[in-house]
């Protein structure tokens, strides 16, 4: 299926643990179906520079050392939302908690936007960790930089971390009859084709 043959948008939640390469498959979905990727951490630093009223609260907590809260991330999904024509709207690493999941279902019907897919990314969390630990020793031999915490044991809390938090919304999701699942483990082609099926098939 081609874009030409797409008659609205999507907007699809990506789930899946640390590693599994989530932002690599929303690029993918990006340039493939002209959406627009919302991470979490990329809208807090391009607001934080872009000294709007939004940026100037993000800057104020950042500095503090707090969490952003909430109510500031809602607010600059908001603002994507309802300045773009994008194709639909990648959301990556957001929503984390089931009050995250309550604050977005309240503004996707606030902006009169829809929520079509939530896709899970499954793993064996085993693989996983040997996976991105081998990664992250063929890039240290290479001389490249790699992030501190890419070893087995850090790798094993953040997945702890990852279920405990995200499990509910697995849940939450299935019951809504939203969630669907794609093999995170295959290589980045495959997984990029199980996910544009899905994302497509949401754009007829």
């Amino acid at each position: 299926m081609t874009t030409d043959t797409l008659t609205r948008t999507a907007n699809v939640i990506l789930l899946g643990p640390p590693g599994v390469g989530k932002g690599t498959q929303a690029q993918i979905l990006v340039e493939k179906l002209g959406m627009v990727q919302l991470s979490t951490g990329d809208m807090l630093r391009e607001a934080k520079d872009s000294g709007s009223e939004m940026g100037k609260r993000v800057a104020e907590v950042m500095a503090r050392g707090d969490l952003v809260t909430d109510e500031i991330v809602i607010g600059l999904i908001e603002e994507k939302l309802t300045g773009s024509d994008a194709a639909g709207f990648i959301f990556d690493g957001f929503p984390r908690t089931l009050a995250q999941a309550d604050a977005l279902e309240a503004l996707m019907k606030k902006t009169g936007q829809s929520l079509d897919a939530v896709i899970e990314l499954q793993v064996d969390d085993e693989i996983l960790v040997d996976r991105i630990v081998g990664r992250a020793e063929q890039a240290r031999a290479a001389g490249q930089p790699v992030r501190a915490d890419d070893n087995a044991e850090s790798l094993k809390i953040r997945l702890m971390e990852y279920y405990k938090k995200t499990s509910p919304l697995i849940g939450y999701y299935h019951a809504k009859g939203a969630l669907q699942s794609v093999n995170g483990m295959g290589d980045i082609d495959e997984i990029a084709q199980g996910l544009n099926e899905i994302v497509a098939s949401a754009m007829t």
